[in-house]
């Protein structure tokens, strides 16, 4: 089991279609002991059991990034259970509902500043929190999406959040390649998450994923939590600030490749069979 004996921490489940969820599952599966964290009560109940299926033996922390003291109550937690950890997964994003539909010049500062230190700063800030109880050799993952290289129809402000946090992933990695500290991305391709659901015309962008991708397919959270398993582990010990795509190919694609009836028509097939 290439994760025995490694401990971390999974920042943002928030139910078992979660990506984070994926990749927790994945680690724990190859032998990784953990801790999650929950953002208010309500979210606490509903992740108990899914704590105890991980076996974190009831380690499920309160964290809610907007609240610098959570983070701080979060390392005191986690260096008390475990002294040091070996990974951290930061699974969190978020923008009010106005950033993700209408006229993009129109989103408000406020809702600008909303989505960057929740989506953005909040990586920075806990790696920092955290640095300390970092054990050598330790791994940093966050989830990113095309959205934040590619203009997506009601993706809006995410995109950029997206788009900031991909070189924040960067920055952070040449300053803490230095200490033996990894840190890098997944961008997954559109899954039916929490968050997905506030994504307007959501089922398009499967369908449309679907239908373009190489593999013709759209990902699930087991191939996406696998791939994170494989960024948190020793296996990719040479690898860091990278973008890690797995979205069925779709990123390769520059124009979509369209098959043409005999009349000269594109035939478009939505469940990926011509």
């Amino acid at each position: 089991m290439v994760m025995k004996g490694k401990k971390g921490v999974v920042l943002g489940i928030a139910n078992k279609k979660s990506i984070a969820y994926g990749i927790a599952k994945a680690c724990q599966e190859q032998g990784a002991e953990m801790a999650i964290t929950y953002l208010n009560e309500r979210f606490e109940q509903k992740l108990a059991p899914i704590a105890n299926e991980l076996g974190c033996n009831g380690k499920l922390y309160p964290c809610d990034v907007s609240k610098p003291e959570e983070i701080v109550a979060l390392r005191e937690t986690l260096e008390k259970d475990f002294g040091k950890i070996d990974f951290i997964v930061h699974s969190i994003a978020f923008a009010p509902k106005e950033g993700l539909s209408g006229r993009f010049y129109d989103i408000s500062k406020e809702a600008f500043d909303i989505a960057m230190d929740i989506s953005v700063y909040s990586l920075i800030e806990i790696v920092r929190e955290l640095k300390p109880i970092l054990s050598e050799n330790s791994s940093v993952l966050t989830l990113s999406y095309y959205g934040g290289v590619k203009y997506i129809p009601n993706y809006n402000l995410m995109g950029v959040a997206k788009a900031a946090l991909e070189m924040t992933t960067k920055y952070l990695a040449e300053d803490l390649g230095k200490d033996g500290i990894r840190v890098n991305a997944i961008s997954a391709g559109p899954i039916k998450t929490l968050a997905a659901a506030g994504i307007g015309d959501f089922s398009f962008m499967l369908k449309w994923n679907q239908a373009h991708a190489p593999l013709k397919q759209n990902v699930t959270i087991e191939q996406v939590g696998n791939s994170g398993m494989y960024m948190l582990s020793d296996l990719s010990s040479g690898v860091t600030g990278e973008i890690h795509y797995v979205d069925a190919g779709f990123n390769i694609m520059g124009m979509p490749a369209v098959e043409f009836s005999d009349e000269g028509k594109p035939k478009i097939a939505w469940d990926g069979n011509a």
